[in-house]
């Protein structure tokens, strides 16, 4: 059995405030939204809590789903990848970028530096770099896939586009050849839910289909900051689209406190079994919250989701 952990979304709280000259342009309305509400939400007690608990797990591979920083000035793509250092070493740490993190253009190419370890593919198996890239590990086709882009202000959108999907085609196709069991990273979510025009995934509808026709055995996201589970068409069976909780932050409003899920997958190519267990904040304590059974031997257990 391998066992994957799946967090999101952790909006690393920063040691100290942003050089006045970092904060010009979107950065000065996020830092102001972060000092006047959200830091009181995003705790590093809470993070550091969960991560402890997902270590005691002793997960095979871990996956991050993005939004690492918060208004993404160079101070924090700094203290970012310490948090990532002592999540884990790069080869056990996946991770794909999310709105936050690509706050500025200028943020998109400092992340890419910074956190470049962590958001690399196995060696030799991209001959182009960036995304989408390729980490196997043991039954697993890891492909990171990157949603974000640099918006304008009171937006949170992403978008894939259209030479990432190109690639992802016969990348997914080649994987289930093989018989891996493909999972699938990126932040935005490709299922539309109400209300969702300034944050959604502007490609949503080309994403699925790519996913229809290649595959993917799961869709892990961020972004919604809760835990939420939709199934889209998929080439032989239904995909599990998973989003998760953000794993820094209090109950607030309609989301739920710090979660993480564990996934445990067994089984063999055109087999595959694959529980999820989420694990977070709960009255007050951390405990086992949920447990799931997607896959077994080889069946999805869900229904297709009408999507928008």
């Amino acid at each position: 059995m391998y066992r994957l952990a799946h967090l999101s979304d952790p909006h690393v709280p920063p040691d100290g405030s942003p050089r006045r000259r970092d904060l010009f342009s979107k950065r000065a309305i996020g830092w102001v939204n972060w000092r006047r509400n959200r830091h009181r939400i995003h705790r590093r007690d809470v993070l550091d809590a969960l991560t402890d608990d997902l270590a005691r797990q002793s997960p095979d591979h871990i996956a991050v789903t993005g939004d690492l920083a918060i208004v993404s000035t160079p101070a924090e793509w700094q203290s970012c990848r310490a948090w990532l250092q002592e999540l884990g070493p790069p080869d056990h740490v996946s991770l794909v970028p999310g709105n936050h993190d690509a706050y500025t253009r200028r943020a998109i190419p400092g992340t890419a530096l910074a956190w470049r370890e962590y958001m690399a593919g196995d060696p030799d198996t991209s001959a182009h770099g960036g995304f989408p890239y390729l980490r196997r590990r043991g039954p697993l086709a890891i492909v990171g896939c990157s949603s974000a882009i640099a918006t304008a202000p009171f937006m949170a959108t992403g978008r894939i586009g259209h030479e990432q999907i190109e690639r992802l085609r016969p990348l997914l196709k080649a994987l289930g050849d093989e018989g891996l069991f493909r999972v699938v990273l990126v932040h935005h979510t490709p299922v539309r839910t109400s209300g969702d025009r300034y944050r959604r995934m502007t490609d949503a509808g080309a994403f699925r289909e790519l996913l229809a026709d290649a595959g993917a055995e799961v869709v892990l996201h961020g972004h919604e900051h809760r835990t939420t589970l939709h199934w889209i068409s998929g080439a032989s069976e239904p995909v599990p689209v998973i989003g998760v909780s953000s794993a820094s932050a209090i109950a607030h409003g309609n989301r739920p406190a710090a979660q993480y899920n564990l996934y445990e997958i067994s089984g063999e190519p055109g087999a595959w079994s694959c529980r999820m267990r989420v694990r977070g904040f709960d009255g007050g304590g951390l405990l086992e919250l949920s447990d799931t059974l997607l896959f077994e031997a080889g069946r999805a257990t869900g229904e297709i989701a009408k999507v928008p």
